[in-house]
């Protein structure tokens, strides 16, 4: 059995690892992976009323398995959320968010910068529900009051959104949302609830890709949903139950392992994503950079408000369009070309072509997301390797040779097979050539210098900043506290 709860509050690290635990009367450290799609009762008078719900049992894993329900009790235990519902995927939790509360001649006002699938159930799948829809520029606020003057039941917003990195004050919309009779369902993926707790500035629901940062190594996929409990078990959950947006519990496992990492995996990306923005904004190669904690943000105040890091995307847009930013993207020999995000290898990938091509041309000029904009996401490589990658590669957009593209896997391959192989091949035998013998020269010993020590190289800016938390709260909102722990 698991340990009995601490009567005080734990830390997110203690969260990852400790949240929702529950052990098998085997007493296993790691927790169980309950691979089955049904379980069994002991009479059938049990059976019935765990139907009837005057019992509590699993009855089929698309209704409730052990394993996913510890993964569901620690992101709800992470968020500060009363309960919490995983799902198959993101886009699962992001609709069935959506349409569990919604019906006919209801009425959703959406932030316009939304990940391309988002924006397709707002303005294509919605409609075909008799569902009204209405897009807003997510950081006007004079946009979101005049949205408002209609009755509304619903919002949703990313921020930072995907793939500009554009914010939302989360406060100032909830309170205009909850004044015209709606909820905020927040997409909160790219900051992770280790950078922001939507909920703690109004949101009413909140939405995430496990796929992402909770996984963090590119393995299964995964979502969930995030709210009160009321709402959860009334309204989201006979929606996912009856339609089968249930997550398989192998991939509950995976995400509920990578959770124990996250917050290291979080922190080690903000640091080298800030590093990254920082040297992007010296490069003449670049328009401009969108990074949520430079100060050239143009809500970069807003940022330190809600968010307690940068977060791990680092979005720019090169000079030269479309073309600049394929001969940027294929230069690069370390970061990969990928539309996902949030894992432990960099990648990057070109929204125009790629998470965004079917928004019309017009909607994506209007989100700022124009032909040379790139969106990278990073890892957890040495950043000074990854600085030099993207180093290297901008010189080849500004005309210096491009360096040769060589498959990491293949440049691995060849610095331990090819080394190898040289010292296992015999060296050729020569025969003996004689020499005359001389007498040995007595030679004077030498005085022996005494050892200097090389000077040691200076850390970089960002090295100063290594022992920061960057997990505690914004500091417009963070209490005092005594420095004696």
């Amino acid at each position: 059995m698991a340990k009995p709860a601490t009567d005080r509050p734990l830390r997110p690290a203690t969260q990852l690892v400790r949240g929702g635990q529950m052990r098998s009367n085997f007493d296993e450290t790691s927790e169980a992976l309950y691979l089955t799609s049904g379980f069994v009762y002991d009479n059938a008078q049990q059976a019935e009323q765990t139907f009837t719900g005057e019992v509590s049992h699993f009855q089929y894993s698309r209704f409730g398995n052990p394993t996913v329900q510890m993964l569901e009790g620690r992101l709800a235990a992470l968020e500060g959320a009363e309960a919490c519902r995983a799902t198959p995927t993101g886009m699962a939790a992001v609709h069935g968010a959506l349409l569990s509360h919604l019906k006919t001649g209801d009425r959703v006002v959406a932030a316009r910068a939304l990940f391309g699938s988002c924006h397709w159930i707002i303005s294509t799948l919605l409609p075909r529900y008799g569902i009204e829809t209405e897009f807003v520029d997510g950081a006007d606020l004079e946009q979101w009051k005049a949205a408002f003057r209609r009755p509304c039941q619903l919002v949703l917003l990313e921020t930072p959104s995907n793939p500009m990195l554009e914010l939302v004050d989360l406060k100032a919309v909830s309170d205009l949302a909850h004044a015209a009779g709606a909820i905020v369902v927040v997409d909160n993926v790219f900051a992770t609830p280790l950078l922001q707790k939507p909920m703690k500035f109004g949101a009413d629901v909140v939405v995430y890709s496990a796929t992402k940062h909770f996984d963090g190594q590119g393995r299964v996929l995964g979502g969930a949903v995030l709210g009160s409990k009321k709402w959860v078990e009334e309204v989201l959950q006979p929606f996912l139950r009856n339609t089968g947006a249930s997550i398989s519990p192998f991939n509950a496992w995976v995400i509920l392992k990578g959770l124990e990492t996250l917050h290291l995996r979080v922190q080690a990306m903000c640091r080298s994503a800030n590093t990254i923005a920082q040297m992007l904004e010296e490069r003449s190669e670049i328009a401009r950079v969108c990074y949520p904690y430079l100060p050239s943000h143009p809500q970069y105040a807003l940022a330190k408000q809600q968010m307690s890091a940068g977060g791990t995307l680092v979005s720019f847009e090169l000079k030269g369009g479309k073309a600049a930013a394929f001969r940027f993207m294929d230069a690069l020999q370390v970061v990969d070309i990928s539309n996902n995000l949030g894992d432990a290898k960099s990648m990057i990938t070109h929204p125009a072509t790629t998470t965004h091509m079917r928004v019309a041309a017009e909607e994506r000029a209007r989100l700022g997301i124009g032909d040379g904009a790139v969106r990278l996401s990073v890892g957890l490589e040495d950043v000074e390797d990854l600085v030099d990658d993207i180093a290297a590669a901008l010189d080849a957009v500004s005309g210096n040779p491009a360096p040769k593209k060589k498959p990491l896997a293949r440049m691995v391959a060849e610095e331990t097979v090819a080394p190898a192989k040289a010292a296992a091949r015999p060296a050729p035998v020569k025969a003996p050539v004689k020499a005359p013998v001389k007498p040995a020269a007595k030679k004077k010993a030498e005085p022996v210098a005494a050892p200097v020590e090389a000077p040691v190289k200076a850390k970089a800016k960002a090295a100063k900043t290594a022992e920061l938390d960057l997990f505690e709260a914004p500091a417009a909102s963070k209490p005092a506290r005594s420095k004696k722990r």
